[in-house]
């Protein structure tokens, strides 16, 4: 350790977004210095650049800290990175100490930590008692000018003389008001921030095998004093952070999350902060939920409220121990989000334990049925800490890591229920789901076939996967190999790019690649199913706002009669009607002319000049927000009705 009187501790978080607020670091700092050696003693800096940031970068600005203690945040998203700038830092002052917490490392030190790495610690624990209690060990050594003895700090693993060293974890904290404000203590003054990670309570109520949340904290919920969470989303409104994220488990479990709710939203009427909301939504609480969620929509902080189901197979729920939360609780609010016009996703992931091919594909085709907005499918990712790691091998539990320079995130490819054929099927099945349900370029022709019993959802979009399975011939297709055979569907920006090729860039390939699909099962030879296949061209949405195009196949059910940059009117035979009516977009019994208006809400221009990895991140936040593209229908005006195609 350096022989300066004053200890420079330096914490490092690597986020995904620019500008992100770093609380993590802000607790550390704000618990540690409620004691007055560490207050009298230490200087702290915080350094939170991007995850993507290069290494020699990130290196070079934290030697220029030339700190005595280097504290480091790590998450699957940063840990490769973390581990490179790790090396680096040791071998440019083996004379430091360095310390990592979070959940990827936790538990986990000889995995991350050489024998001869001494100077290096691996938090087990909530970090706020070990890190001060590491700080006050590191001040006492240096008064006492002997090696400092990690022994005497709680919570920690280290090596030792070839021998990995664990301490006894420090009990949680059970008063959460023990940790002062970051934000009241002005740790964040001065920074400009544009996206803020905040806490009302730590824990969680339930005990999902696949989360590290409920497994570290399966007791009572605990939670900050109210004022001290108003005065802090105060703070967070009044210095112009744009987007937040409430890091609870279950927002809306508690009653005063409602009251919080209005707090938020009554801030950004004052200030025109926060601009939007993400919220995890309590699990058993729909009209709650429902409250908060119409709150924040009519506030403008909120466009679109995820609904987590993860999956309906009742033998997963009992496996991943969810059983306890109830589906038809997801229903009802599934079906109040509906009511109110407020755009929803349903979340699933694929594949979990217990669930198989063919009860991955009924449940999502039980989704469509019920009117989900849209569906979204994460791939299930091995998460170290959890009671599933714990169980890995004999759950049949197969990982292939993905190839990514900054994460450390394990992909689940197979389990005792799925084999790598089946989990590949399935991502085949979900890249059909997204292309024509999410991207409604099939919406209608398929609800169509499955209330008339010829062919179900299921059925519908097993045959259109294997038909995108055989047309790689075709570059949608194409890019759906690729990413099925590479894990592309890791990256959220990979459904993204689904929207953007079919809503756009390739759209005309996605008309005749449906066509020849449909035409294949000997659907199109119906007179009202070939309407209703004509109707999903002219209504599938655009997801930039941009000039409307007419369909690259013959119409011969559906007419259109006009087309402006925006709109069009069309002639729709009775069958169209009848499914647009069943859906909800007309009312029954109205003609058969009608304005198709494409403008949408909140819809911006395509942005030519942008990247497709931009563009891609717009598609896929507008997928999750479905609402605000599709078209609006209204039936035609008497000059409308007057126009003829000639």
């Amino acid at each position: 350790m350096s022989s300066r009187t004053r200890l420079r501790v330096s914490l490092l978080e690597l986020p995904l977004y620019a500008n992100t607020l770093p609380l993590a670091s802000g607790y550390l700092q704000a618990y540690a210095l409620q004691d007055p050696e560490i207050a009298a003693g230490c200087d702290f800096t915080v350094y939170a650049p991007m995850a993507q940031t290069p290494v020699p970068e990130l290196v070079a600005a934290l030697l220029a800290q030339d700190a005595d203690v280097y504290g480091m945040s790590c998450y699957l998203w940063n840990m490769r990175r973390i581990k490179e700038v790790l090396d680096e830092l040791v071998r440019h002052r083996p004379d430091a100490c360095f310390v990592l917490g979070g959940p990827q490392v936790m538990n986990h030190a000889a995995e991350y930590v050489a024998p001869e790495l001494e100077n290096v610690l691996v938090c087990n624990a909530e970090g706020e008692r070990p890190f001060q209690a590491l700080l006050v060990e590191l001040l006492a050594a240096r008064g006492r000018a002997a090696v400092p003895d990690f022994q005497r700090v709680p919570g920690m693993s280290f090596w030792s003389a070839g021998e990995l060293l664990t301490t006894e974890k420090p009990a949680r904290i059970t008063d959460l008001d023990e940790i002062p404000s970051p934000f009241a203590a002005g740790l964040f003054d001065g920074g400009e921030y544009t996206f803020a990670v905040v806490e009302t309570n730590r824990g969680c109520p339930y005990s999902c095998s696949y989360c590290y949340w409920g497994a570290a904290t399966n007791d009572k919920v605990h939670r900050w004093e109210l004022d001290r969470v108003k005065d802090d989303l105060t703070w967070i409104s009044e210095h112009g952070v744009e987007s937040v994220f409430v890091a609870d488990a279950n927002w809306g479990a508690l009653p005063r999350d409602v009251e919080l709710t209005r707090h938020l939203v009554e801030g950004k009427r004052r200030t025109g902060y926060p601009m939007m909301i993400a919220i995890q939504a309590a699990k058993n609480r729909p009209d709650r939920v429902t409250e908060i969620t119409e709150i924040l929509v009519d506030g403008g902080l909120l466009t679109s409220q995820p609904v987590s189901l993860q999956t309906l197979s009742p033998q997963t729920l009992e496996i991943v121990q969810r059983a306890n939360i109830k589906e038809s609780t997801y229903v009802e609010l599934q079906l109040k989000l509906h009511e109110k016009q407020i755009s929803s996703y349903t979340e699933l992931i694929w594949p979990l334990p217990g669930e198989t091919l063919k009860s991955f594909q009924a449940g999502i085709a039980k989704v469509c049925r019920t009117g989900a907005d849209a569906v979204v499918a994460y791939p299930q990712l091995l998460l170290r800490n959890t009671p599933m790691y714990g169980t890995r091998e004999a759950l049949g539990i197969e990982t292939v890591r993905v190839d990514d320079p900054v994460a450390e995130a394990d992909v689940v490819v197979a389990t005792k229920w799925v084999t790598r054929d089946d989990f590949q099927a399935g991502a085949w099945f979900y890249y059909a789901v997204i292309s024509l349900y999410n991207a409604r370029s099939g919406f209608h022709v398929a609800r169509e076939l499955d209330r008339s019993g010829v062919c179900s959802y299921e059925d519908f979009l097993v045959r259109a996967a294997d038909h995108y399975r055989r047309r790689t011939d075709t570059e949608i297709c194409a890019f759906f190999d690729e990413s099925v055979r590479g894990l592309g569907n890791y990256d959220l920006n990979n459904i993204g790019k689904v929207l953007h090729m079919v809503l756009h860039s390739h759209r005309a390939e996605m008309d005749t690649l449906l066509e020849d699909f449909l035409r294949e099962q000997g659907w199109l030879a119906d007179p009202a199913l070939r309407a209703v296949f004509e109707l999903d061209l002219v209504a599938r949405p655009y997801v930039y706002r941009e000039a409307v195009s007419e369909p690259a196949v013959a119409l011969s059910q559906v007419r259109i009669v006009k087309r402006d940059r925006y709109t069009l009117v069309v002639d729709l035979p009775e069958t169209a009607v009848e499914s647009l009516a069943d859906a909800g977009f007309v009312e029954a019994g109205d003609s058969g002319r009608f304005v198709v208006d494409h403008r949408g809400r909140r819809k911006m221009p395509y942005p030519r000049h942008r990247s497709l990895e931009h563009n891609a991140a717009y598609c896929q936040a507008m997928m999750n927000r479905l609402r605000d593209i599709l078209p609006t229908w209204r039936a035609a005006a008497v000059r409308d009705r007057v126009l003829d195609a000639s």
